[in-house]
């Protein structure tokens, strides 16, 4: 549901899901965290479709909070420019800072939610942690799986995932939505022992 703007006070949440702008990574692993916001701003009827803090974004009602809902368009590496820009003008601690993202550590299909923690190697977390100064904000993971001991990590996040793990993303990207709300409505306890 769409909230009107009423000053900077307004927005409890900022929800960050980080990808890579542009049709050529559309469909790839690193786009995980772009999918699962989608899917959130569909399911409220709302679209990503304002142009901001360097990011697609919008406003809205969401697990009876206002939210700011957010794509960075700034390629994944620099992501942490976008959410910074939006958590000072609207004045949102860290703490309300969510982040929903792909790990290579995790299987396909799998979901960790953490309340904080190191980027573990994630270039777009690197960046965030660099720009709020703290890694001390709430993420969900959602697992992109690995290549094999040949595989080539960068070639593996910017590819496209086979028509399987597809079907698999497609499910947990409704459960992330769910753990989101629940992150938000309940905590990250909470949602870690619902959802991990």
């Amino acid at each position: 549901m769409l909230i009107g703007n009423k000053g900077s006070s307004s927005v409890e949440w900022l929800i960050a899901g980080l990808g890579n702008p542009g049709r050529k990574y559309e469909n790839t692993r690193h786009n995980i965290g772009f999918r699962t916001v989608e899917l959130l701003a569909e399911q409220e009827g709302v679209k990503l479709n304002k142009v901001k803090f360097k990011s697609a974004y919008n406003l809205m009602e969401f697990a009876g909070a206002r939210c700011l809902v957010m794509k960075p368009q700034t390629y994944m590496n620099l992501s942490g420019e976008a959410v910074r820009e939006a958590a000072q003008f609207y004045k949102i601690p860290p703490d309300r800072v969510l982040v929903i993202y792909d790990d290579v550590s995790l299987p396909v299909g799998k979901l960790r939610v953490r309340p904080s923690g190191s980027a573990g190697g994630h270039n777009g977390i690197k960046n965030i942690i660099a720009h709020l100064g703290t890694q001390d904000f709430p993420r969900i993971k959602i697992g992109a799986g690995a290549p094999g001991e040949e595989g080539d990590m960068i070639e593996w996040v910017i590819g496209v995932p086979s028509q399987k793990e597809r079907e698999a993303l497609l499910e947990v990207f409704g459960r992330a939505v769910e753990a989101a709300a629940c992150v938000i409505e309940h905590g990250c306890q909470k949602a870690m022992n619902d959802f991990n």
